[in-house]
């Protein structure tokens, strides 16, 4: 089979076996990738439209215990700079978006093993029923943990928290789903098998949520394929994903190896998602990590969506945008009609 072939059978439809997107990874033109990965998000997503949504990122706590290779946020418990926010700190972070145009929260921090579980359901009822927005929070490894430190079981909590006020869960800590490369990102991040056991469990209890992919280190082309694998075999599960976004790492310690990722390289991955990831309506292009000119050129090559406006980011660099109104105006220039949609693209 050749490769305009393969690219030809994605174009049709037909479910890519991870051999032939590891084929296309590695030997087809970007520009071809590309080109069906564009055909392809118009089928899927007919007319013009590009999503975009508006919240704020609010990192309840930087104390963490995972401690990844690869990240400057986390904080000892016994550091100076080791914070958790109170409600007031929170409230007051929601009332500033909200004056913005934010109508929803996206909720995270680290494994902090000396917050009470009533932290968590007290937030989560200020923000939802007092504050009225919508909440998406805790990575899969916040949620695992936070269950052991309390003695439950992981569906035991999410009844909990749901009933609080979740209402969604990000795809936080994929990263590279193979184990290998999760030893160097961190021996105690989750295994990628447990990462998508604990969003099928998520997805199943009916919070829906999106996945990832952040590349750019000593990861293989068969690495990508199967973390990509992994989230095509979980959306098959439970049918949560909403929409999927690659990334790339950020340079944040001398201890984890960042390469540069080339704009190519990016659009070629980004592209090459969208085909593969059949089951899975949306993809997001980065503009927080990419920047707008890669970013514009995402939404001609599978992306549908910017993901959102960013009004605060503690971890990485931003390199998109920070109001609804240049948002629109982005996606109006790159040729689209903009929507702003919700966390879970309702």
């Amino acid at each position: 089979m050749t490769m305009n072939s393969l690219l030809f059978k994605a174009v049709e439809g037909k479910r890519l076996t991870p051999a032939e997107a590891l084929d296309i990874l590695k030997n087809a033109s970007w520009t071809d990738v590309v080109e069906a990965g564009n055909t392809v998000r118009h089928r899927l997503n007919p007319g013009n439209k590009v999503g975009y949504t508006a919240f704020r990122i609010v990192n309840y706590t930087n104390v963490c215990e995972i401690t990844c290779s690869f990240c400057s946020f986390c904080r000892p418990a016994h550091s100076s700079e080791a914070y958790v926010l109170s409600l007031d700190e929170i409230r007051q972070k929601t009332n500033e978006a909200k004056a913005k145009g934010a109508d929803q929260i996206f909720l995270q921090g680290g494994v902090n093993k000396d917050i009470p579980l009533n932290y968590y359901v007290d937030v989560l009822k200020m923000l939802t029923r007092e504050l009225g927005v919508k909440v998406r929070g805790f990575s899969p490894v916040e949620l695992k943990r936070i269950a052991e430190f309390n003695n439950m079981t992981l569906d035991e909590l999410l009844d909990i928290l749901k009933e609080a006020g979740l209402s969604s869960v990000p795809g936080a800590g994929a990263e590279i789903l193979s184990d290998r490369m999760r030893q160097l990102l961190s021996p105690k991040k989750l295994p990628a098998q447990v990462w998508c056991g604990t969003l099928a469990t998520c997805h199943r209890k009916g919070l829906p949520g999106s996945a990832n992919i952040v590349f750019g280190s000593i990861e293989t082309p068969e690495e990508i394929i199967e973390h990509l694998d992994y989230v095509r075999k979980t959306q098959d599960i439970a049918q949560g994903f909403k929409s999927f976004v690659v990334w790339t790492f950020q340079p944040q310690t001398d201890k984890f190896p960042i390469r540069h990722v080339r704009g190519d390289e990016y659009l070629k991955l980004l592209a090459l998602s969208r085909l593969y990831l059949d089951n899975i309506p949306h993809i997001e292009v980065s503009l927080l990590g990419m920047g707008l000119s890669l970013g514009e050129l995402g939404l001609h090559s599978g992306a549908d969506d910017i993901n959102s406006i960013v009004i605060e980011e503690n971890v990485l660099q931003n390199h998109g945008l920070t109001t609804i109104e240049a948002a629109e105006e982005f996606i109006r220039n790159a040729g689209f009609t903009p929507y702003r949609r919700s966390l879970n693209f309702d």
